[in-house]
């Protein structure tokens, strides 16, 4: 009776072994009934990294600037031996104000039309000028890199005018252009190396030269002493400067007639010849001692006249106390430098209560400027297009700008 009473119970266990070897055989059965245990699937592979994307690397962008004509005066000294304090002079608290827009420009070419007195004088004034050289020092603080030195002034002393102005220009740590102490120096292309912000240098040529030197010549022999305009001339120094290594040619010209807004017949003319060469790559004007207008000229950028810097004339009249400060933007491109920006920044030269230069702009940023600043702002806006250069880029810094 207990066998009877076992028999389901070992039944049932049967009955559980069966199912299990069931269970266990369908697991290790292939699709073609073999049994074999089937390996885990791979584990999916880790995608390669994408390679790095190259970084960009902006192109090299170089800032020249300038600036009109530094005419020094009589009452320019005297104010600059003023803030001295009564022993010699410093010319710096004049230009002070615009040190910021000078100095934040990669290559700043001032033009010093006056040619330089021994330090101890004696001074002149018009017609023949001989300016205190303690000038040179200020240029320099201002951010000054170099100077063109050709006018109708360059010879009003010689010789010896020519030598002490390059002499305290090169002891400020200033470049120029446009006179020369020997043949030598005169055969020498003005090629200036200039650091760029990204750590590159770019290589810039400088050419200076004048109409004239009012009615006065180099000495016998020595014509190379001070560089008077010739086209033919001109272009065979920008070539030399490429020769030398210029990336760049900037030419600075005394040329134009005397309190002429417009351009005259002889400007347009060179400047069109100029321009055509290929071999200029800006051309910035003097003379005229009032705000001239920009123009582009084939592909070339020609200010035609940026006014007086600094100047103090016998007769007061407000157009000859207006300047500017012409900003230029070169950017390298595959096919060479390119202006890509111009941007004209007005100046304004304070005589009361004491001499200043003064920047428009930023003078004219809050309320309560004077009116007198507001309508020389307009009045040197006027002049800057009236050849329509704002249709080709050209910016003229706004009041507050």
């Amino acid at each position: 009776m207990r066998v009877r009473t076992r028999a389901p119970l070992v039944a049932a266990l049967a009955c559980q072994l069966a199912a299990l070897v069931m269970l266990v055989a369908g697991s290790t059965t292939t699709s073609g009934g073999a049994a074999a245990r089937q390996p885990p699937p791979p584990a999916a592979a880790e995608p390669p990294p994408a390679p790095a994307s190259p970084t960009a690397v902006p192109p090299a962008v170089l800032t020249v600037l300038g600036a009109g004509d530094v005419l020094i005066h009589p009452p320019v000294w005297e104010q600059a031996a003023a803030d001295a304090g009564g022993t010699g002079f410093d010319f710096y608290p004049i230009f002070a104000d615009l040190r910021p827009v000078i100095s934040g420009a990669d290559l700043a070419i001032c033009h010093l039309e006056t040619p330089l007195a021994p330090a101890g004088g004696p001074f002149e004034g018009f017609p023949t000028y001989s300016a205190p050289p303690q000038l040179t020092d200020a240029l320099a603080q201002a951010g000054y890199d170099t100077c063109s030195t050709a006018s109708n002034h360059t010879l009003d002393q010689g010789e010896a005018g020519v030598t002490r102005t390059i002499d305290a220009l090169a002891a400020a740590g200033l470049g120029w252009a446009g006179s020369a102490r020997s043949a030598a120096d005169a055969a020498t292309p003005r090629v200036r190396e200039v650091a760029l912000d990204n750590g590159q240098t770019v290589q810039v040529g400088h050419l200076s030269y004048t109409f004239g030197f009012n009615g006065l010549s180099p000495p016998p022999g020595k014509e190379w002493i001070a560089n008077r305009i010739d086209a033919d001339r001109i272009l065979a120094e920008a070539v030399a400067a490429r020769a030398a290594g210029a990336e760049i040619v900037v030419l600075s010209l005394h040329w134009g007639t005397e309190y002429q807004v417009d351009p005259d017949a002889a400007q347009l003319d060179l400047a069109e010849r100029l321009a055509g060469s290929g071999e200029i790559d800006l051309i910035l004007g003097h003379h005229a001692h009032v705000v001239q207008p920009v123009e582009k000229v084939d592909d070339t950028w020609v200010v035609y006249g940026m006014g007086n810097q600094l100047a103090r004339h016998a007769e007061v009249i407000d157009g000859q106390r207006e300047g500017v400060l012409a900003r230029v933007t070169f950017t390298e491109q595959d096919s060479g430098w390119e202006v890509t920006a111009i941007e004209a920044v007005p100046t304004w030269v304070d005589l009361d209560p004491e001499i200043r230069l003064v920047d428009l702009p930023a003078a004219l940023a809050g309320p309560g400027g004077p009116a007198i600043y507001q309508t020389a702002h307009e009045r040197i806006t006027e002049s800057l297009l009236r050849r329509g250069a704002d249709q080709y880029g050209l910016v003229v810094r706004a009041p507050g700008g």
